[in-house]
């Protein structure tokens, strides 16, 4: 239990905000560079830097300079990168295949990174958008998001990933169970030292807008994603969908959009 403070004058909770000195130090919350994970979007090729337009000041890397921004990333103190693909619409399919082919742009980009730069975290969406021609985070069987058809994409998606040497998965597609199928596949195949960051609480938004543009999913959406992101005025439910999470085996988790 904690103790409760002596009543003023004993207690001046002013005396610690007096000086920038001593605000300084009893800060409770430092934001700084190794608080910092740096989004980077990949595309195919080499040598190549495309603009993201929705995004001004982003720009889409080819993996040899998504190498390079992990360099710079290290340089920076930023301590991991979050690698997001911009797949070829050939490759898209409605089983979503290319997201577990181990040579797909962001396990190559993984394996790269990890080569140059191998104390720098990589943090892989868990996901199918990137990879479904329909522009969805599951397989659409009839207009409708199949769940635990997807869980089996998901499950050998995080093992691809796995296996180029990601460290943290981010279960980004709001399936019921995702975590804990996935947690039980990377302990079953002896990655569990691997993390899961769950995107806990994902709410349906308009802010995913250009993020969607980054990595080529805008123009595969069909419909929307109400039926498994979560509406935005629930925020009890946002709780149990946190707890459950956890209770999967996620070590780490989300509410996006955050500020809002």
């Amino acid at each position: 239990m904690p103790q409760m403070p002596a009543p003023f004058p004993l207690s001046r909770p002013r005396r610690l905000r007096q000086a920038p000195w001593i605000r300084e130090m009893v800060a409770e919350t430092n934001i700084g560079p190794g608080d910092l994970l740096w989004p980077i979007f990949v595309r195919e090729g080499v040598g190549l830097r495309e603009p993201v337009t929705s995004m001004p000041g982003v720009d889409r890397l080819s993996v040899d300079l998504a190498v390079e921004a992990a360099r710079e990333a290290a340089d920076l103190g930023i301590p991991c990168i979050a690698l997001f693909p911009y797949t070829d619409s050939a490759k898209k399919t409605p089983g979503a295949e290319e997201a577990w082919n181990p040579d797909n742009l962001v396990n190559t980009a993984t394996r790269a990174v990890k080569a140059a730069v191998p104390q720098m975290g990589v943090m892989l969406d868990v996901a199918l958008d990137p990879y479904n021609s329909d522009g969805h985070d599951g397989i659409v069987r009839d207009g409708v998001i199949v769940n635990d058809e997807t869980l089996l994409a998901l499950e050998r998606q995080a093992l691809a990933q796995a296996e180029a040497g990601a460290d943290i998965m981010g279960p980004s597609d709001m399936m019921d169970g995702r975590c804990g199928v996935i947690r039980q596949a990377l302990e079953s195949h002896d990655y569990q030292d691997v993390m899961i960051l769950s995107y806990a609480a994902k709410y349906a938004s308009a802010f995913y807008g250009p993020f969607r543009d980054a990595v080529g999913a805008t123009g595969a959406l069909k419909g929307d994603k109400k039926t498994y992101q979560m509406d935005p005025a629930n925020s009890d439910e946002a709780l149990r969908e946190v707890a459950a999470d956890l209770a999967e085996g996620a070590d780490m988790v989300m509410v996006k959009p955050g500020m809002p």
